[in-house]
C-alpha cells in the first residue's frame, strides 16, 4: 500500500507556514521545506525562514541544513527529502510537504528521473562564458528558440537550469521539457492529498508588500550587508534569492534603497504569479481559499480531502 504524503503548498506570502504548523499538531505529521531559500543557513529573513518559536515543536527537516556557497538542486532536495521521509514514516508520522518550489514538489511526488546530465562540459563552460559576457536574457532567448516551453517555465536568471536545458537539447536533440512532461505523468508512488492555498489576488499582493516592508524593519538590509561581508556574492545560486540581490545592487551602489525595494515586491509579485501558474498545471491538485476564513475551517477541509484522497489522518499506513 502506498504511503500517505500532504501537500501544503501555494504561493509566497500566503500564509502555508502557519497552517503547516497547525496541520502538522492536527495530523501528526512532521515539515518537510520544498523551498529553495530556507535550506540555507544566515539567510532568515529574506526566505521568511520558520522561527524556532512558530515552529512550536514541531520537527522541520531542510531547513538551515546547508551553507549559502554549497549548491542546492532539484536532484539534492529530491534526495533529502526522501532521507527525511523515511524517518518520518519509521517514526509513525505523516510528512506535510510545505512550500511554494512547484519544481521540487513535483520531483518528489513522481520521484522524476534526473539522470546525470553527461554533456560535453567544453559546451557547458561556453553557455557559461556567454551568459557572463552575455548576461542571463542572451542564454534564455537560446533556451526559447530550442524550447519554448522550458522558457516558459524556466526565469532567465536561473542560469543553472536555462544550462541544463540547453545541455540536454544540446545531447539528446529533443526539449526537456516533453521529457519533464512525459515524467510528471507517472503515477506517484505515494497517496497523497495535494493542497494549493490561495487568496484574492489584490489581497495577496498586499501580504506581499506588507511582508517586504516586515522584513526591511526586521533587518533584511543588515542580514544582505553581513553575508556581503562574508564574502557571499551574487554569482552564488544563494544570493540570487529575492531580496537579496535587489539589496546587493544596493550595496554595490548600482541603486537607491528606496528603488531597490520596489523592484523586490515587484519581482515578489511577479514570482507570486508564475507560482500559481505553474500550480494550475498540476494534475490531482485540491484549491482552498484562505480569504476570510478561520483556519479551524481550512483544517476540516484539508481533512475532507485528506479522506477523499484515502489517507486517514493521524495515521501513515493510509488505512481507515
Amino acid at each position: 500500500m502506498k504511503k500517505p504524503l500532504l501537500i501544503l503548498t501555494g504561493p509566497t506570502a500566503v500564509g502555508k507556514t502557519a497552517l503547516s504548523i497547525r496541520a502538522a499538531k492536527a495530523f501528526g505529521g512532521e515539515i518537510i521545506s520544498a523551498d529553495s531559500m530556507q535550506v540555507y543557513q544566515y539567510m532568515d529573513i529574506g526566505s521568511a525562514k520558520v522561527t524556532k518559536e512558530e515552529m512550536a515543536g514541531i520537527p522541520h527537516h531542510l531547513i538551515d541544513v546547508l551553507l549559502p556557497e554549497e549548491s542546492f538542486h532539484v536532484v539534492k532536495f529530491q534526495r533529502m527529502a526522501k532521507e527525511a521521509m523515511n524517518g518520518i514514516y519509521e517514526r509513525g508520522h505523516l510528512p506535510i510537504l510545505t512550500g511554494g518550489t512547484g519544481f521540487y514538489i513535483q520531483a518528489l511526488l513522481y520521484d522524476i528521473d534526473f539522470t546525470e546530465n553527461d554533456a560535453d562540459a567544453g559546451y557547458r563552460e561556453k553557455l557559461e562564458k556567454l551568459a557572463e559576457e552575455r548576461g542571463a536574457g542572451y542564454l534564455h532567448q537560446m533556451l526559447r528558440e530550442r524550447d519554448a516551453q522550458a522558457a516558459e517555465d524556466i526565469h532567465e536568471n536561473n542560469i543553472k537550469r536555462v544550462i541544463r536545458a540547453l545541455e540536454f537539447f544540446e545531447k539528446t536533440g529533443k526539449p526537456i521539457s516533453e521529457h519533464n512532461q512525459a515524467e510528471r505523468e507517472k503515477e506517484s508512488p505515494y497517496q497523497f492529498a495535494y493542497v494549493v492555498l490561495f487568496r484574492d489576488r489584490t489581497e495577496l499582493y498586499k501580504r506581499i508588500d506588507r511582508r517586504v516592508d516586515k522584513m526591511m524593519e526586521e533587518g533584511l538590509l543588515d542580514e544582505v550587508r553581513q553575508l556581503k561581508n562574508m564574502g557571499y556574492t551574487r554569482d552564488m545560486v544563494s544570493m540570487q534569492g529575492l531580496g537579496y540581490k535587489e539589496l546587493l545592487a544596493y550595496l554595490d551602489g548600482e541603486t537607491t534603497l528606496s528603488e531597490a525595494v520596489r523592484i523586490l515586491k515587484r519581482d515578489t509579485r511577479h514570482f507570486a504569479k508564475r507560482q500559481l501558474t505553474w500550480f494550475k498545471r498540476e494534475r490531482q491538485t485540491d484549491w482552498i481559499s484562505m480569504d476570510d476564513r478561520s483556519e479551524e475551517a481550512i483544517l476540516s477541509e484539508i481533512e475532507a480531502i485528506m479522506r477523499k484522497r484515502m489517507i486517514t489522518p493521524g495515521r501513515t499506513d493510509g488505512r481507515a
